[in-house]
């Protein structure tokens, strides 16, 4: 259950990510002022992005993957490229895409002019979203 609710969740985390990193190119390209609309989005991204990364926790560690991995060892994990992506690449990822996330969150709130809040917001938020969509394992994800 928690691996479904982990997958269904992501939509909503890749739907809102992708929607703050429009906005935050859309409000560099057009030179508009950094609003409260622009910081709620980016919050809502932020704050989306650790409940996913809380959810991943919880379904990780109650997956059959997980009792492969402890049953098998990591060196077996790692030769195997399926279990090392779900096991390693895909919440290793995902948790320095919720840190850029955060770092781009956080640096934004020190900055004083709209131009460059955006700047960092689309920068660390699209980063983000290139790593996220590396790893999501697709052929799981379509299968469910």
């Amino acid at each position: 259950m928690t691996k479904m609710i982990h997958s269904y969740w992501a939509y909503i985390v890749l739907i809102i990510l992708i929607f703050a990193f429009v906005n935050a190119i859309i409000g560099l390209t057009s030179k508009k002022e950094f609003g409260t609309k622009d910081l709620k989005i980016s919050l809502f991204t932020l704050i989306a992005s650790h409940i996913q990364l809380l959810i991943g926790f919880v379904a990780f560690y109650m997956s059959d993957f997980y009792l492969t991995m402890r049953s098998i060892g990591m060196g077996e994990v790692m030769k195997n490229s399926d279990l090392r992506k779900i096991l390693i690449e895909h919440p290793l990822v995902g948790i320095i895409a919720i840190i850029l996330i955060t770092i781009g969150f956080s640096k934004h709130k020190k900055i004083a002019t709209s131009a460059k809040k955006f700047k960092t917001i689309a920068i660390f938020y699209g980063v983000a979203l290139i790593l996220i969509l590396s790893r999501i394992p697709w052929s799981q994800w379509f299968s469910n």
